[in-house]
């Protein structure tokens, strides 16, 4: 029987590099010289660790990054803004975290679209994936179509079709 995976992947080198080129961004622009706005990237825990001077700064880096990854043909609704702490002095700390992975509600929102849809489709869950089988393979690229018009707070990546 025909099948695909649905995934939501993120390259972790591609996010390196992004958060890479902000930092180089920040180092050399006229507004943030003299200052301590910082952007690191911790690829073992998958996030960014942004401090900034005050809340305009912290903006800008969070369009500096947004505007890099865009570039790299990353998505920016993988990224999950923390909450703003204070950091040493007047300083603001933020956390970043990375989302990998389809969790279990997001999954069930997806089977949901799929059932509602009619198709002759089965969809299961498979840990972070979701794995979608018809007797057609023409049904498995309706299921794509409904997918890729609908509108997720993932990113969406249809893998391993096989016939």
């Amino acid at each position: 029987m025909p099948s695909f995976d649905i995934v939501s992947e993120i390259e972790e080198q591609e996010v390196d590099n992004a958060v890479n080129q902000t930092a180089r961004e920040i180092a050399t622009r006229f507004d943030f010289k003299g200052g301590a706005s910082t952007i690191t990237f911790d690829k073992a825990e998958m996030q960014i660790k942004i401090v900034a001077e005050d809340d305009m700064k912290l903006r800008s880096i969070h369009q500096i990054l947004e505007t890099k990854m865009a570039k790299r043909g990353l998505d920016c609704r993988v990224l999950d803004y923390g909450k703003e702490e204070a950091a040493s002095g007047r300083a603001l700390r933020q956390m970043v975290k990375i989302k990998k992975g389809l969790s279990k509600e997001e999954s069930k929102d997806l089977i949901k679209k799929i059932k509602e849809s009619k198709l002759k489709v089965q969809a299961q869950i498979q840990e972070e994936q979701v794995r979608v089988t018809a007797k057609k393979i023409d049904d498995l690229q309706e299921v794509i179509a409904l997918l890729k018009s609908s509108a997720f707070s993932m990113p969406l990546q249809y893998i391993n079709m096989r016939s």
